[in-house]
């Protein structure tokens, strides 16, 4: 196959990984605290078909290689819901939460109580503590967050406060290496062990919106779209080109 060829097959695979990127992050637009991902490119250099036929710079070809994605952690809106539990992060910290799997992390702040009392993410996830899981009495009332997490309620008819934990944010030294593990979570992976977090504060009764800007995901989706369209129609213009050089060839007078 001709080089040409290649090099246009190996865009169109790095623009078909591209518009998965861009689709996942258009379906997650009103996910609560999710982070939009980008892909990455690099020029990849191969040894040409015919090795001595070119000299200096022209004895390499040069395809395209999608080698990875990075994640914009940029915080999103943060939206008012005027629900006590709902808490929006101010800052790059995460929430600890338990999960089957072990221990996740999550910008997800949308929590309610569940039937046990503890208090769980969308996805019923234990959110923890400083001392593992929050836990609420029955004749919990007036719960109250704390910027720097302490969850405390008053308990009974009586009035009296008390404190049921402290949510645990945490953070990381490179987010960038956090695994994602759908369902808006994220594992440590290479990014290092969660260290505690003294400079995000919280804020009760908001949600941090998701952080993509759907007007440019669209934008770029349409940019994707044709640029592999352009790229299949300068296929087709090879591979007839190389048809017609094959049937003049053969065309030889008797």
């Amino acid at each position: 196959m001709e080089n040409a060829l290649l090099i246009g097959l190996s865009r169109q695979t790095a623009l078909e990984r591209q518009l998965d990127v861009i689709a996942n992050n258009i379906a997650n637009v009103n996910t609560t605290g999710f982070k939009a991902d980008g892909s990455l490119f690099e020029e990849y250099l191969n040894t040409p078909a015919h090795e001595d036929n070119f000299v200096g710079r022209d004895r390499h070809v040069s395809f395209v290689q999608d080698r990875g994605t990075y994640r914009n952690m940029t915080q999103g809106p943060v939206e008012g819901t005027g629900n006590p539990l709902d808490v929006a992060i101010d800052g790059s910290g995460f929430l600890a939460v338990q999960t089957s799997g072990g221990e996740r992390y999550t910008r997800d702040g949308s929590l309610h109580i569940d039937n046990t009392g503890q208090l769980v993410t969308s996805n019923g996830n234990p959110v923890l503590g400083a001392t593992g899981p929050i836990v609420f009495q029955a004749t919990d009332h007036d719960i109250n967050i704390t910027p720097d997490g302490t969850v405390t309620v008053v308990e009974g008819a009586n009035r009296t406060d008390s404190t049921r934990g402290k949510l645990r944010l945490v953070s990381f030294t490179d987010a960038q290496k956090l695994l994602k593990q759908g369902s808006n979570l994220y594992a440590a992976g290479e990014g290092g062990a969660p260290q505690p977090d003294t400079k995000s504060t919280v804020r009760q009764g908001f949600i941090e919106k998701s952080n993509v800007n759907s007007v440019a995901e669209m934008s770029l989706m349409m940019e994707v779209s044709r640029a592999y369209t352009s790229i299949a129609n300068l296929m087709n213009q090879q591979a007839e080109l190389q048809k017609t050089a094959i049937q003049q060839l053969a065309d030889v007078p008797a």
